[in-house]
């Protein structure tokens, strides 16, 4: 029996009610859950302005924030992440969280910036727990629904990474930047004990010693192509994105808008309408179109980031191209995971490892990339450089495979 049918066989009066072969409320947690984890390493960003004032730094050394959390990211992928394959799912989530929780104290209560970064950067680690619960996901849905399931989480997962900016500057308008970390705690703590109490027990799919099994996460990147492709894909939309979204804070709190941090938020919160593409991509992943929308999602990327170039005046036209962006980035991430996690269903926590730890560099070298720019060129220099990674994404794009016949799978589905 596989872990998948072991996980539905006790929810099974829920589940036959289920079109996708998933409680929707099991939906529901885990997308709320994967939003939530994520959002921590989202707040800074629109208070990089104030935390520099706070530690007397220059903007651009606030900008390693960013750089360091989305690192800690990556090193959690690549050495945590693939414990979900070795280790019992629940339990593993519950001690990250825990840890989440204690390094998000650490942040709110820092008395120096290199305190603060060390506890971004354990943060940035743990909270990695959302790309344990997505392949999670994955494994419970059957095969034709798994890209509207996968879908639905990540629309939450996307959600929270974009509300966070959100609830980050409307928290510390009202109460200061440390009630933004504390607050954060204080949810972690909660979700942890939540997910403890809910989740069904998940057994291991494989019995492998952990340095095997780091060790078979790299031999599963060369042993599928597919898998370097997409993740090099999303590592050239999600370094745009970083770009974006750790520059465009300074563009709306500079002499042009004149913008409050609260008013950064309410500009994240209309850059969040791109998660509702995210069902919408788990469908045309399950329609066999990944290869067509993909490309669709490069050129889009491209375009929305002349339209803010152009568009500098305006803060308007900056929120349209925003939305763009997120709604592109958001796209070909779930059409990665869906073709990623078809390679091996016995190893798909080490697959999402390999592919989210790739993107995740990408979003660190462009978040960093994208200060440096921004400081040297201006806004203009930095809409050049976001539209130039989806270009180059796309050119890449253009030597992928095509199907030689009608039945032929697609080869980014392989």
């Amino acid at each position: 029996m596989s872990a998948s049918s072991e996980l539905r066989t006790p929810h099974r009066p829920a589940t036959a009610t289920a079109p996708h072969g998933v409680p929707g409320w099991l939906v529901a947690l885990l997308a709320v859950a994967s939003g939530m984890t994520v959002a921590n390493l989202y707040y800074a960003q629109p208070l990089l302005s104030s935390l520099s004032g706070v530690f007397h730094t220059s903007t651009a050394t606030a900008g390693t924030l960013i750089t360091l959390t989305q690192a800690g990211y990556v090193i959690g992928m690549l050495f945590l992440v693939p414990l979900g394959d070795r280790l019992e799912k629940r339990s593993l989530v519950t001690v990250l969280l825990t840890v989440t929780t204690l390094a998000l104290v650490a942040a709110g209560l820092a008395t120096s910036f290199p305190m603060l970064l060390i506890a971004s950067l354990v943060s940035g680690a743990t909270s990695v727990v959302a790309q344990i619960l997505v392949p999670f996901a994955a494994g419970l849905a059957p095969d034709h629904a798994r890209g509207r399931v996968v879908g639905r989480v990540m629309s939450g997962l996307l959600t929270g990474i974009l509300l966070s900016r959100t609830l980050s500057s409307v928290v510390s308008d009202l109460a200061g930047w440390r009630v933004v970390f504390l607050g954060s705690a204080a949810l972690t703590a909660v979700l942890a004990l939540a997910l403890r109490l809910a989740l069904p027990r998940h057994a291991p799919t494989t019995a492998l010693p952990y340095h095997h099994v780091l060790r078979s996460t790299v031999r599963l990147v060369r042993t599928h192509p597919a898998l370097t492709r997409r993740g090099l894909y999303q590592a050239a939309m999600f370094g745009a994105f970083s770009a974006f979204w750790t520059t465009v804070s300074f563009v709306l709190t500079g002499p042009r808008f004149h913008f409050s941090p609260i008013g950064v938020g309410v500009f994240a919160l209309v850059g969040a309408a791109g998660a509702a593409v995210a069902p919408f991509a788990g469908h045309w992943a399950d329609r066999g179109l990944v290869r067509p929308m993909t490309g669709a999602a490069f050129l889009a990327a491209a375009l929305a980031f002349a339209l803010a170039g152009f568009g500098g005046h305006s803060v308007v036209l900056i929120a349209l191209a925003a939305i763009v962006i997120d709604m592109a980035v958001q796209t070909t991430l779930i059409l990665g995971q869906h073709t990623v996690y078809q390679l091996d269903p016995a190893a798909r926590a080490r697959l999402n490892s390999a592919f989210i730890a790739m993107f995740f560099v990408g979003g660190a070298v462009g978040s960093q990339l994208g200060s440096a720019v921004y400081h040297a060129g201006g806004w203009s220099a930095l809409t050049v450089l976001g539209a130039a990674l989806p270009l180059i994404a796309l050119l890449y794009w253009t030597t992928e495979r095509r199907p030689r016949t009608t039945g032929e799978p697609d080869a980014a589905n392989l």
